[in-house]
């Protein structure tokens, strides 16, 4: 009897089983970390900080009821929401109208905008620092929410804009010239009848420029001076001081972090595929 000869799409058992065997090995090796912090914020300290290695020792919410009510966690909280909150708003204001600009005119130093766009993808934060501080000092924006807006709204546009043009590109310019026979005008097109169809493509952008903000360090250490004026990411180093290090606090206040981030996730996942393929096919 001849064996019935496999489909293009079929796979042997040998090689189903390697594939799911490398895609759990890949997921714990993914969620570990996430579940050993969690873990970990439910013991005490001395658990913690104990050589033994054991999954729960004594667990409780005490941690979180330190974070929460005898630490300056709910001020920065609020502050990395605030934040967090207008860059995505600005952020993503700016990537859609200058990524339907760049998608649908052609304008004098449109080429160069692109290429300054791509450019400045590729600086590092340290490089960064120096000059977009004194910017700052000289506007009087140090210790400011203001001042985190501006820094992380120059880092995300750029590449939001660039992958927005993309997606933008995908829409049928069809339409824009229908609009324009109804007597809609650019900006009236762009928002009645191009943006609701870019809803994946703004789903991406919106947890991009989210991202950005909430878990930034560097711009938010060197930009704010008072306790008060902390985000999440600044405020919790103060809970790793050099010689007692408070890892019950900071455990804590890790997983407390995750749950924004979560939610914004949750919110814009099923358009995040979508907008992540869409706007790579054209550019």
């Amino acid at each position: 009897m001849s064996r019935r000869p496999r489909g293009r799409g079929q796979r042997s058992v040998g090689a189903s089983i390697a594939l799911h065997a490398t895609l759990i090995t890949a997921t714990v090796i993914a969620l570990f970390p996430v579940v050993w912090v969690f873990l970990s914020s439910l013991k005490p300290r001395t658990a913690i900080q104990s050589s033994r290695i054991t999954l729960f020792d004594q667990p409780s919410l005490d941690n979180y009821r330190r974070v929460l009510l005898e630490t300056s966690f709910p001020t920065w909280f609020l502050n990395s929401i605030v934040v967090a909150g207008l860059t995505m708003v600005f952020g993503m204001a700016m990537s859609a109208t200058a990524g339907y600009a760049l998608s649908r005119f052609n304008f004098p130093g449109k080429r160069g905008l692109m290429w300054l766009f791509l450019v400045t993808q590729m600086f590092p934060v340290a490089i960064l620092i120096v000059p977009i501080y004194t910017i700052m000092a000289n506007l009087g924006l140090i210790d400011t929410k203001l001042s985190l807006v501006i820094a992380y709204c120059s880092v995300a546009v750029p590449f939001c804009t660039w992958m927005l043009r993309g997606y933008f590109d995908t829409i049928p310019r069809d339409l824009d010239e229908a609009a324009a026979l109804d007597g809609l005008g650019p900006f009236a097109t762009f928002w009645h009848v191009v943006l609701p169809l870019a809803r994946p493509g703004l789903a991406v952008t919106a947890f991009y420029t989210f991202l950005t903000a909430w878990g930034e360090v560097a711009y938010a250490i060197a930009f704010t001076l008072s306790d008060s004026k902390l985000t999440l990411a600044a405020g919790l180093q103060q809970f790793v001081p050099q010689y007692n290090p408070q890892w019950d606090l900071l455990t804590a206040g890790a997983v407390l972090i995750m749950v924004p981030a979560s939610l914004v996730f949750y919110f814009a996942q099923k358009h995040l595929v979508a907008g992540l393929t869409a706007g790579g096919t054209k550019g």
